[in-house]
């Protein structure tokens, strides 16, 4: 798979049994280009799959940090082997349970096209438990179909949160961002 993400060309291995094999769904797309990430930034790409939002985000945060992670130890081999496809150094990738694999660290963004299809208990916990894995001023960013339920979805961040916004929204997916505390270089 060829695709062209924020400028760059990235060429993707993909492998059944894991997320969107073939192409690059649209609200991993979405998510690409709507993401803000500065140089020097540590970077959670959460429940990886083959890679593709991870890869864009460390071709971004030059100088900085990406960390991929998956459960599915398929698409972990499959995104390790495109971070060398793709001639990226700055980004790893580790296998396990949603924030597990990165115990001990904070990000300033965590990233995620969340499994929806894995049930609201996934999702509820991705969002409930970032905040202790974010810096101050770090943000959680989730893209979701706004069919399978992006407003409700919104409203637990906010909880979690005490914010969410809608970063960029198309072609029926929210991209959906909220922060930890106030960022002091905005």
């Amino acid at each position: 798979l060829r695709v062209v993400l924020r400028g760059r060309e990235f060429r993707f291995r993909t492998e059944a049994g894991t997320f969107a094999p073939g192409r690059i769904d649209r609200g991993t797309e979405l998510l690409i280009q709507a993401l803000e990430v500065g140089a020097c930034e540590l970077i959670l790409d959460l429940g990886c799959g083959y890679g593709a939002i991870g890869i864009a985000a460390a071709h971004l945060a030059d100088g900085g940090r990406v960390i991929l992670t998956d459960v599915n130890e398929r698409a972990v081999a499959t995104a390790r082997a495109n971070l060398a496809l793709n001639g990226i150094g700055n980004a790893e990738v580790r296998v396990g349970d949603l924030y597990d694999p990165t115990t001990g660290l904070a990000f300033d963004h965590i990233v995620c096209n969340p499994p929806i299809r894995a049930g609201r208990a996934v999702v509820d916990r991705i969002i409930r438990e970032a905040p202790a894995h974010l810096l101050d001023g770090g943000s959680l960013w989730l893209v979701v179909r706004t069919k399978q339920g992006a407003d409700a979805i919104r409203g637990r961040m906010a909880e979690a949160f005490g914010n969410a916004e809608i970063a960029k929204r198309g072609s029926g997916y929210k991209v959906l961002r909220s922060t930890k505390g106030p960022r002091e270089d905005r």
